[in-house]
């Protein structure tokens, strides 16, 4: 039985270009950049490379990036490097009610920490207001943090607008881009970004390595201590492998690009549109057009979305039901209730996101097999039946 990977925005596997170029810093170049002898310096001039690199991919300049651990961390970083190096101006920040939970989590730490947080609503297709936004901000606000893209619903926000308003109200404006890099064409100057993280692992790159852009001159707090790494703003030993890697996943990422943003928006668009002709009471969650490449999220009424998943799996089916890092969790995702959606409707949703090495046979395969699958559950549905009775007496 074919293995068909439709979870890409969970993680994805690492290219062999990206392996091989690795492998040499993990042997043979394994100094370490910081020491002054041969081998260390060809290490650090191998981070120097990387970082232009990922600079001219995002049109930044190559000391405004900063490497992390992953998205987890630059988030981090970014909220509580503002937060603390600018609490002599204010102490409020806006953000979204369908961030990330890196992000969601740490404004719930600053507000323990007597910081004033506004959660702003989206709409049924996941977008902001942008005159809420605008009516947000205060004298006491210091940063907007909003997603570029959701990672559950795949709805991209209108990421320029957004830059204008931070900038026009003297306010710092961060975006977690970790979903949004390698979909979408991003200009950090352009479009009025101050901070942006981004993650190595969704991009065909490793685990463990992500960055943090800084727009130069910015104060920022530093939010690990210790060596002088990083030009002083985040210590420990540069990861140069996974440094390496994610350079070389971000040049292969923005090569042939506009290729394979078609590719992705063709299977996506096929998936989507075969599961609703399909599937009865079945609803696209994010919206229609406004959405990353490879992504198709799709409530199912009266079946469970775990229970989906299973069943999708045993026919070698791996997607979602929701971000990777809740999925342990029985709760509804976080950011199909700020939709709208009741629990139920919730609880039915799964999300299927494409990468590379996705085809159209696959496509026809999960067509064929989804619709059996949920036609089976519902036939056990004791919600399904009493809906069907229902639905017959008027």
């Amino acid at each position: 039985m074919e293995h068909i990977y439709l979870d890409n925005a969970a993680t994805t596997p690492v290219k062999p270009e990206v392996l091989d170029a690795m492998i040499p810093y993990f042997t043979q170049n394994f100094g370490n950049p910081s020491s002054v002898y041969k081998i260390a310096q060809i290490n650090k001039k191998a981070v120097d490379e990387s970082r232009e690199t990922i600079a001219k991919a995002l049109g930044a300049q190559t000391n405004e990036i900063f490497f992390t651990s992953g998205g987890t961390e630059a988030d981090n970083w970014a909220i509580k490097g503002i937060a603390e190096a600018h609490k002599a101006k204010g102490n409020h920040i806006i953000t979204t009610k369908i961030e990330h939970h890196a992000v969601l989590h740490t404004c719930e730490f600053l507000e323990k920490h007597g910081y004033e947080v506004t959660y702003l609503d989206v709409n049924e297709d996941g977008l902001i207001d942008l005159n809420e936004l605008e009516s947000a901000i205060k004298d006491t606000t210091i940063l907007i943090s909003v997603m570029y893209a959701n990672n559950e619903i795949g709805t991209i926000q209108p990421i320029a607008e957004i830059g204008a308003i931070a900038k026009k109200h003297n306010v710092y404006f961060h975006t977690d881009a970790v979903q949004a890099v390698g979909q979408v064409k991003i200009d950090v100057k352009e479009q009025n970004i101050d901070l942006l993280s981004l993650s190595g692992h969704k991009i065909n790159g490793p685990k463990g390595i992500g960055i943090l852009y800084i727009r130069r001159g910015l104060k920022l707090e530093n939010l690990i201590h210790g060596g002088a790494q990083e030009r002083g703003r985040r210590a420990g030993t540069e990861n140069v492998a996974g440094i390496v890697g994610l350079a070389k996943a971000m040049e292969l990422t923005y090569t042939n690009f506009d290729a394979k943003i078609e590719k992705l928006t063709k299977l996506r668009d096929k998936l989507i549109d075969g599961l609703l002709a399909t599937i009865p009471y079945a609803k696209l969650n994010g919206h229609r057009t406004m959405r990353l490449p490879n992504n198709a999220n799709i409530s199912v009424e009266f079946v469970e979305g775990e229970s989906l998943l299973l069943l999708l799996d045993m026919n070698g089916i791996a997607a979602s039901s929701g971000s990777a890092c809740t999925s342990g969790s029985l709760d509804p995702s976080h950011v199909l209730l700020a939709l709208g959606l009741p629990h139920e409707k919730a609880h039915g949703s799964i999300r299927f996101t494409f990468g590379e090495m996705n085809t159209e046979e696959q496509v026809d395969f999960v067509l064929e097999k989804m619709p059996q699958i949920v036609d089976r559950m519902r036939q056990m549905s004791p919600l399904y039946e009493d809906f069907l009775k229902q639905k017959q007496d008027k």
